[in-house]
């Protein structure tokens, strides 16, 4: 994973996607450099737009949140409408005593 991190860093700072770039990241990071897979990342990232991949993936991890904020509105507004109910019940009891 560290290697893709590597590529996503050099890229969102306008950096060149090389074998050079992501060793220096991954030295500067601590990491062990393991030569075969930067070579394989360099290639699988050729004919890939990054942005767009990006993207994606953002719209993806949103997706889980948006999903577990939905049931936590959704509460919140049933809140809202009993005490609302609530209200209107009162003040139609307050009107029954003015009526008597």
């Amino acid at each position: 994973m560290e290697y893709v991190y590597a590529a996503m860093l050099l890229h969102t700072t306008g950096q060149e996607i090389n074998e050079e770039n992501v060793k220096k990241v991954l030295e500067a990071a601590g990491a062990e450099v393991d030569e075969a897979r930067v070579k394989a990342l360099i290639a699988a990232l050729e004919d890939i737009d990054i942005d767009e991949a990006m993207a994606k993936t953002a719209v993806a991890a949103a997706a889980p949140a948006a999903a577990t904020a939905t049931p936590a509105a959704a509460e919140e507004e049933e809140e809202e409408e009993e005490d609302e109910e609530e209200k209107e019940e009162e003040a139609a009891a307050g009107l029954g005593a003015l009526f008597g």
